[in-house]
């Protein structure tokens, strides 16, 4: 779109499939990349969770609930959206370049109230472990999200190892956000994502400088 580079992980404005609408409860995954003094002007949303995931850069919101705020590197947004809120969001710098990852979970109840939350996980507490950022029930000083579904965030340095343990009965979806990484074996790049069902433990490694997200869906 000139000013956005935008990546999708499933149907998405302009692109549709109708075999990839989401997962699980993911809805949308997308990666954009924001041109300096550009953004998305004020529009609304209604009956999602939605969650922010600054990489680079800063990210101005404005909604219309009372909430102005600057989201940096390392730090969560998340925005309950429930009967329905209208917010905007721009990359105030004149010269860099914003990055973020943007995440929608359908929530488990319609028509709440709407609210809104930001949080910042400091480097020492996502390097080379993941760290959770989002879940139901504001676990380990974590973003509390309306949906039995929990963010995991973390960076990887080459030859680095995690290993995570999806809880009995549910499913994951990990989203590489930068870098590369050996999950199980498997090779994957930055945007490349992988649908994980009936694996006992998650093996990551480090290839490359890597920041990974990692949801653990029902």
């Amino acid at each position: 779109m000139g000013w956005l580079d935008a990546h999708y992980t499933f149907s998405f404005a302009s692109f549709h499939d109708p075999d990839f609408m989401g997962f699980s409860k993911l809805r949308v995954l997308n990666q954009d990349l924001i041109q300096p003094g550009q953004g998305f002007p004020k529009h609304g949303h209604k009956d999602m969770e939605i969650i922010t995931y600054v990489l680079e850069g800063v990210l101005e919101h404005k909604d219309s609930i009372g909430n102005g705020s600057q989201i940096r590197p390392g730090e969560v947004q998340l925005m309950s959206a429930g009967t329905g809120v209208t917010h905007s969001e721009f990359n105030p710098s004149a010269t860099g370049y914003l990055h973020l990852l943007q995440m929608w979970v359908l929530p488990s109840e319609k028509a709440t109230r709407p609210r809104y939350d930001q949080r910042s996980f400091p480097d020492a507490e996502r390097q080379d472990q993941l760290r959770l950022v989002v879940s139901p029930d504001g676990a380990d000083d974590s973003l509390t999200i309306g949906q039995d579904v929990r963010l995991h965030v973390g960076s990887l340095a080459p030859q680095a190892l995690i290993e995570f343990h999806p809880p009995d009965g549910r499913c994951s979806w990990l989203h590489v956000a930068r870098g590369n990484v050996l999950l199980n074996g498997h090779f994957l790049s930055q945007g490349d994502g992988a649908a994980i069902r009936d694996e006992p433990m998650l093996k990551f490694e480090g290839r490359q400088d890597a920041e990974l997200v990692l949801f653990d869906l029902p």
